[in-house]
């Protein structure tokens, strides 16, 4: 049992899962020196899967927001981001914790990519998800599904 709800999103949606998304990372771009709205933009519009994305709803209140979509045998982790009012008090781990075990269920595993120097990177690491390889932006990880990984 789950204390959020997830609601499809619709394409209607994507200036308002922008502007979530441009809030959630500022703190950390801004850190790194690579805080630039257009370009986030961009890489928004590149990877909007709207197909693939949820609302993250709490009591009636949008709190964030969470993508993953099929690819190749097993899942990719596109977006998990949570209004920066909510972060803290342990949502992220919650729907990631959701996502899990929805993939354990399934046999799947979750690739993600993260921003090099994010605190995300220690964040999808206590959750199982291992560095694979660098990009030139990001690190990349994987999580094996938990009967697989034993």
């Amino acid at each position: 049992m789950t204390d959020f709800t997830l609601v499809p999103a619709i394409a209607a949606d994507f200036d308002d899962l922008l502007w979530l998304r441009l809030r959630a990372m500022r703190a950390s771009l801004e850190a790194l020196g690579r805080y630039d709205p257009m370009r986030a933009r961009q890489r928004f519009v590149d990877n909007f899967k709207p197909e693939y994305c949820h609302h993250i709803v709490v009591n009636g209140h949008r709190i964030g927001c969470v993508a993953v979509r099929p690819e190749g045998e097993g899942l990719q982790l596109d977006m998990l981001y949570i209004h920066p009012s909510k972060q803290g008090q342990g949502w992220g781990t919650r729907v990631l914790q959701y996502i899990n075990e929805q993939a354990d269920r399934d046999g799947k595993s979750i690739k993600v990519e993260v921003l090099k120097g994010s605190p995300a990177n220690a964040f999808y690491q206590q959750h199982g998800y291992m560095h694979q390889y660098d990009g030139e932006w990001d690190h990349y990880y994987l999580r094996q599904p938990a009967r697989m990984a034993a």
